[in-house]
């Protein structure tokens, strides 16, 4: 290994708006627009039915629950998250979509007592209230000093990568786009004199090199960059061929990890030539506790991946991921035999490592490349 190790937070999808905007102490207009329930009260009534009672308001701290405590002892250089709502109080809802979340802007605390450095934003909730819903996203977090990645008001924007300092004058690049695949409508796509998500249309190789391309106009020496990808079906373990190559790509080209977002449940790590691709990190906060029909995938178990790197090459040291519960919408630590239930699809899906170790402190996974 080179000089000191760097640490980075890779989180799932973060969903703040529908019932979890519901909780928290300033609520938006709850109507809603699914098949499925009418009010966003509602996926609370089915949390609190399920775990037990939610206490209302809740604090703006509230969703993240244990979570806060595992990051601020593990200080990472970077927070990099999927921001998986519109924050807005436009009510225009996108036709094309069948589910739409936002949160009230004034409930923005909330997102911020997580200390994000990223919020990416390429994903197929942004724009849930068109794009007059995404100025006022972000519009709301460029205000409150928040980085972001994947959309903007034009290709360029959309396409630009945020970058954190992180010491000795090195920078951690954040790359952040999105496929159809995980349900962002083409339409989203960015222009020249259009806002919207940097779309890509599929895992093919001469997307990879586009990407690629851009990496290189970015890094320099000391730097770290991430690929962050919005990318698969909800829910499955199946990793594509071309997602596989795809991910290939991009780490022989110049990324250094690769961080997929969309399934509800973490999907397959791969260490790969000495690097890093998380094909789907699963959910992080949501309203979907009530929600019957996948439990086989547990996606209440909710993992946070703490990603540590060689600075000076990318190469991979370790994962340590923490095994947190989704309760009564707040996260929790995960019991051991929930940790272990873990530790075990870990093995079974990721390539590339050696068995998985449960470490101290209780219900913390370990990682290593073989």
């Amino acid at each position: 290994m080179g000089g000191d190790l760097l640490t980075l937070f890779l989180c799932g999808d973060v969903m703040l708006g529908r019932g979890v905007d519901q909780i928290l102490p300033h609520p938006g207009e709850p109507a809603l627009r699914e098949g499925y329930l009418r009010d966003a009260r509602a996926y609370v009534e089915l949390a609190a039915a399920r775990n037990g009672p939610i206490p209302y308001p809740a604090g703006f701290s509230w969703p993240w629950g244990d979570a806060l405590e595992v990051l601020d002892e593990a200080a990472p250089a970077a927070r990099v998250l999927n921001l998986e709502t519109s924050i807005t109080q436009y009510a225009g809802f996108a036709p094309e979509k069948e589910i739409h979340y936002r949160m009230n802007p004034a409930n923005l605390p909330c997102l911020a007592a997580a200390r994000p450095d990223v919020c990416v934003l390429a994903n197929n909730h942004v724009l849930d209230f068109g794009r007059p819903g995404l100025a006022d996203t972000l519009g709301t977090l460029a205000d409150a000093g928040l980085r972001t990645a994947g959309a903007g008001a034009d290709t360029g924007a959309a396409c630009r990568p945020a970058v954190v300092p992180v010491a000795d004058g090195r920078r951690i690049l954040v790359f952040s786009f999105g496929m159809p695949s995980s349900g962002i409508p083409r339409a989203w796509a960015a222009a020249g004199d259009r806002s919207g998500v940097d779309f890509v249309a599929g895992p093919a190789p001469a997307a990879a090199g586009e990407i690629n391309g851009r990496v290189r106009q970015w890094k320099r020496p000391g730097d770290l960059a991430v690929a962050s990808v919005h990318w698969g079906p909800n829910w499955g373990y199946h990793v594509l061929r071309s997602e596989a190559a795809f991910a290939h790509a991009l780490l022989e080209g110049g990324v250094d990890i690769v961080h997929g977002h969309s399934s509800h449940h973490p999907r397959a790590l791969e260490a790969y030539r000495g690097k890093l691709a998380i094909y789907g990190c699963g959910d992080f906060i949501d309203d979907y506790e009530g929600i019957t029909g996948y439990e086989e995938y547990r996606d209440d178990l909710r993992p946070l991946y703490l990603v540590t790197v060689d600075p000076d090459t990318g190469r991979l040291h370790e994962v340590r991921i923490t095994a947190l519960q989704a309760r009564r919408m707040r996260l929790r630590y995960a019991s051991r035999r929930d940790s272990r239930w873990l530790q075990g699809l870990f093995d079974r899906i990721s390539t590339g490592f050696r068995p998985c170790v449960a470490d101290a402190p209780e219900g913390t996974l370990t990682l290593r490349p073989s």
